[in-house]
Formats: structure tokens, sequence, C-alpha cells
């Protein structure tokens, strides 16, 4: 089981461009669809988990994910292998930018992904909103809360916790 996650953690980080909520689209068909580990419900809580704690989404899912499938070593070999290829590449491109970004080729090549890791994101976000927006409570924190990150610039974090404490009202105490 380590070995599998291994393998499918350094797949989700050799293929998946745009970070955080890029890698989210391969993550799920990964974790889900290919090998079943988890249910949707369950990632999309792994994803909630993960985008409250400290450090790069990826890295932290593929911590939980892996602790949940296969424990301590579970988790130290999945996360090693969703940051082991883009750690490698991070550094040789750090080394060859500079020499290579002012040629129109890199620069047609960043046009085109650019948009790609838009589209990941949004097919991220479709797919966590269809079990996420549960009724007009859900969609009503939801929009707040956009509402609030992306007109207001409240800090993600605060954004959560408010999120949270929303929670409790619209659903503990109505």
């Amino acid at each position: 089981m380590i070995i599998k996650l291994f393998i499918a953690f350094l797949k989700i980080g050799a293929f998946s461009f745009g970070g955080g909520y890029g890698v989210l689209a391969f993550m799920q068909r990964e974790i889900i669809e290919s090998n079943h580990w988890l249910s949707l419900v369950d990632f999309t809580n792994i994803v909630a988990i993960a985008e409250m704690t400290p450090g790069p989404i990826a890295v932290n899912a593929s911590t939980f994910v892996g602790y949940k499938m296969g424990g301590f070593a579970g988790s130290t070999l999945a996360t090693l292998g969703v940051v082991l290829v883009p750690f490698t590449l991070s550094l040789i491109v750090s080394i060859y930018f500079n020499k290579f970004k002012h040629l129109k080729q890199v620069n047609w090549v960043l046009k085109g992904i650019r948009p790609a890791v838009l589209g990941l994101i949004a097919a991220a976000c479709f797919n966590i909103g269809k079990i996420s927006f549960v009724d007009i409570k859900s969609v009503i924190i939801g929009i707040l809360v956009f509402i609030g990150v992306y007109r207001f610039k409240v800090h993600p974090i605060l954004a959560l916790a408010i999120a949270g404490l929303l929670g409790i009202v619209a659903y503990g105490i109505m």
C-alpha cells in the first residue's frame, strides 16, 4: 500500500501544474476514481482540513491521505512523492529560467499553461461544489465567504473561521 501511495503521489506531483488548487482535479481522479481510497465526501473533508493547516494544499492533502491509508510510513512516502518532482523541476528551472525567459517560445508555453491551470481549478471547484452546496444555507455561506475574500479582502483563515461559526449557527442552533 505505501509503495502504491508513493507512486500515486509521485504522479500527482509530476503532472499537476498550477500549484495548490490546480492539483485538486488530478488528486481527485487519482485518489477517488483510480484507486478508490476515499469517497468524494472524505476527499472534500481532507481538502478542507488541508486548506486550514499551514503549508501547500497538495503537501497537506498527500500527508493526510497517506496517513489515512498507510499510517506514518504512508504519510511520509505520499508527501515525499508529491514534492519530489516539483522540487527537482523547480531547482532546474531556477537555474535556467533567467537564461531563457526572454525567448518567445517560453512565453508562448506560459501563456498556454495559465488558462489550463484556471480550467483545472474550475473543474476542482465544480466537483467539490457539487457535494459542498447541499442546501440554501451552504450556498449562502459560500457566497458570503466569496464576497468577503474577493471584495473585502478578508484573510482566508479568518474567512474559514467565520464560515465555521456560521455553520454552527446555521446547522447547530437553527
